[in-house]
């Protein structure tokens, strides 16, 4: 099985409301996000491809239009937590890319949700 990955930024600010008073998350804070797609299949493209990176441009197109500086509970219908919106951004691309087999939402450098069907 070939993966490739491509990692995609932004930032924006968030708040969990359902949580805890004294939880910091409940607290209006913001992230500099770290989104990984991860793409796979069992072969390659006639380019010795799994997926011409250049064509993932939508993801960042769509992150910076509707994710990047905004604030998240305004966007998202559910909470805004990193495991929902690995969920979030893993059908956003495989609705785009079949081959789209892992997304990875990191909020800080040492913690990382990811949703793999």
């Amino acid at each position: 099985m070939y993966r490739i990955t491509k990692e995609f930024h932004f930032s924006a600010s968030h708040q969990l409301s359902h949580l805890p008073d004294d939880h910091q998350c409940a607290r209006l804070h913001g992230h500099n996000y770290v989104v990984v797609v991860e793409l796979a299949s069992a072969t390659l493209n006639s380019d010795g491809f799994v997926r011409d990176y250049g064509e993932l441009k939508p993801l960042k197109t769509y992150i910076d239009d509707t994710f990047d500086h905004r604030h998240l509970n305004d966007i998202m219908d559910e909470a805004s937590t990193g495991e929902n919106m690995a969920r979030h951004f893993y059908e956003w691309c495989s609705a785009h890319w079949p081959e789209t087999s892992a997304v990875k939402v990191s909020e800080t450098p040492k913690t990382w949700a990811e949703y793999r069907p």
